[in-house]
């Protein structure tokens, strides 16, 4: 039981002995109380006076008056209209700061038993990753820390988009254009090749276009050609399509190495197409799908209010609906899941209302389970980015970029005086990934997003670079500290000295945090985190402007303050690991 469950408890006496009323504990409900207003937590009397028989106000008067006189729990309290705003006794907040010191996985759960698969990345083969991309890896990445944290069993995977009429256009180019080039004779990654070649083929084809007065065009013919023979198993298609295919993940590899990105299993589209050409055919058997007379079969969802779904065309080919459905039955059986989240762009929304009722019509228990974390574009001053006409921002480009900047930056500052070459490198590197998934998360996911390089990396904004960097303050300060042979030492409901109101404030903050996390894991929402973890950083610089910490005149305030640093510098790291951020001890 925690300090807000004895205020509710305390409440929930006070209506009993006060109105003889019995209310439910969880109809007691507490708000952080407005920063126009003296307390830390608020109580809304309004939806309880028709009950009492009084107003807002007297029901707010008295309640606050029997907590005050029967609890050890307030030190004073106001009244706004109906709105109970209670401050709470130092020797509250001292006991919490101890208990979450004291506890080693303050704000995690315990295991809850359930397992979570949580799909993201799903990069394609035919071109390298991109802005988009690395949204998408962070709030997978993200969601999956955080859904650990909360108690489950989280499985990260990834569905490798390693077949389709693009891989083909990619393959027909190369073949045209290619001239035996490999990442090694032109020193390129392997992604960025085989992208290049996907470009290629879209200038082509709207060069026919325009000539032709026909999307149907001959280059765009042969790739659906080759896609029918690569299902045919063709062998001189098959060979270039693993030869291309093996260049492009040496360089997804080296992107995610980067990024810090790692999945349990990777699945590919390639192998569960076959799958959901099975699965196709056991529909059938079951009037789930019907054929059509030119050879191709559909499934009809205008009862639940959607459309008609090809699932294999006339030629016999599949569609992406086709081997998602066999992908996820793979992962089923992989895992037996609780709860399958797929990590995919807003432009998708449909396709997986489709997916979820084909599923549900086919009979699988685990349909009701799946859900779809949809997630808003991230676009450029610019515009929006387009692959196939080659005005992506490659996200190895802008890593690089972002290394560099964060590099500009820290030497500008004159930060790094001590650090070896190979040390500044790593907090570069730290730095741009700090500031690069921060800003990328800090958002709320349904958001379209527009991507400024400049301002993710300010050391002084709402940044991951600021958390960064208050982190690295506190452990510089916490360093100095045990040169003095000063001590962090909090003792629980023992001072003498009254704390300071930036204290409670920011003790407040620290107690929050596993609420955070869990409200972050319900609503599949990482932006909670950062919203939390910057807000963090603020209170503690304010307070560190304003209250002297290790010159503290009095031995208690001093000891006390170095335990709070010390216990925002651990939330901070926590809060950040959970975005997949990691901090640095010293700038």
């Amino acid at each position: 039981m925690n300090f807000v469950e004895d205020i509710q408890i305390g409440i929930q006496q006070a209506f009993q002995q006060i109105f003889t009323l019995n209310i439910p504990l969880s109809a007691i409900q507490l708000q952080p109380t407005h920063q126009k207003f003296e307390g830390s937590h608020t109580f809304v009397t309004f939806p309880f006076v028709k009950s009492c028989q009084q107003s807002p106000e007297q029901v707010a008067y008295q309640l606050g008056s029997w907590l005050q006189a029967h609890t050890t729990l307030v030190a004073d309290f106001n009244v706004v209209q109906g709105f109970l705003n209670l401050r709470l006794l130092d020797s509250v907040w001292l006991n919490e700061l101890a208990i979450l010191g004291e506890d080693e996985n303050f704000g995690y759960l315990p295991s809850n038993g359930e397992r979570i698969v949580v799909e993201f990345s799903s990069p394609n083969t035919n071109k390298p990753l991109h802005l988009g991309h690395l949204r998408n890896n962070f709030l997978g990445d993200a969601l999956a820390n955080i859904l650990q944290a909360v108690g489950y069993q989280v499985h990260k995977v990834n569905l490798v988009n390693d077949r389709g009429i693009h891989i083909c256009k990619s393959m027909v180019a190369y073949q045209h254009w290619g001239q035996g080039e490999t990442p090694a004779s032109t020193g390129m990654k392997g992604d960025h090749l085989v992208g290049k070649y996907y470009v290629k083929f879209d200038q082509v084809h709207q060069k026919q276009v325009a000539k032709l007065y026909t999307q149907q065009t001959p280059i765009l013919q042969e790739a659906q050609d080759m896609l029918q023979k690569w299902e045919a198993g063709d062998p001189t298609v098959v060979a270039l399509w693993k030869k291309m295919n093996s260049w492009v993940y040496q360089g997804f590899d080296t992107t995610y190495q980067q990024l810090g990105i790692t999945f349990d299993k990777t699945y590919y589209e390639s192998q569960t197409y076959l799958l959901g050409k099975q699965i196709v055919a056991e529909g059938l058997t079951k009037d789930v799908f019907y054929q059509q007379a030119d050879g191709s079969i559909w499934v009809d969802l205008t009862a639940a209010g959607l459309d008609q779904k090809l699932v294999l065309r006339t030629d016999g080919t599949a569609v992406y609906l086709t081997q998602d459905i066999g992908a996820a039955d793979l992962r089923y059986q992989d895992y037996c899941f609780d709860k399958a989240i797929y990590v995919v762009g807003n432009e998708q929304d449909y396709h997986f209302e489709v997916l979820k009722k084909v599923l549900e019509k086919l009979g699988r228990t685990y349909a009701p389970q799946i859900m779809h974390l949809s997630y808003g574009m991230v676009d450029l001053p610019t515009g929006r980015m387009k692959s196939r006409e080659g005005t992506i921002v490659d996200a190895d480009n802008l890593i690089a970029s972002m290394i560099d900047t964060a590099a500009m930056h820290t030497q500008e500052l004159g930060k790094i005086k001590e650090f070896s070459s190979q040390e500044a490198q790593q907090l570069y590197h730290m730095l741009a990934m700090g500031a690069l998934k921060y800003f990328l998360l800090r958002v709320d996911a349904k958001k379209r997003l527009l991507f400024d390089p400049n301002a993710s990396i300010d050391f002084q904004g709402d940044t991951g670079t600021f958390i960064q960097y208050t982190h690295a303050r506190i452990a510089a300060m916490l360093r100095k500290a045990g040169e003095k042979s000063l001590v962090a030492a909090q003792r629980r409901n023992s001072s003498t000295m009254p704390l300071q109101a930036m204290e409670q404030v920011l003790i407040s903050q620290l107690c929050q945090f596993p609420g955070k996390i869990q409200a972050a894991a319900a609503s599949l929402a990482p932006a909670v985190i950062a919203q939390y973890t910057i807000d963090l950083a603020k209170a503690f610089n304010r307070l560190y402007a304003e209250l002297p910490i290790l010159y503290a005149p009095v031995a208690e305030q001093k000891h006390l303050r170095i335990y709070l640093a010390k216990s925002v510098a651990r939330t901070i790291r926590r809060a950040m690991s959970l975005l997949g951020i990691e901090v640095p001890e010293r700038m």
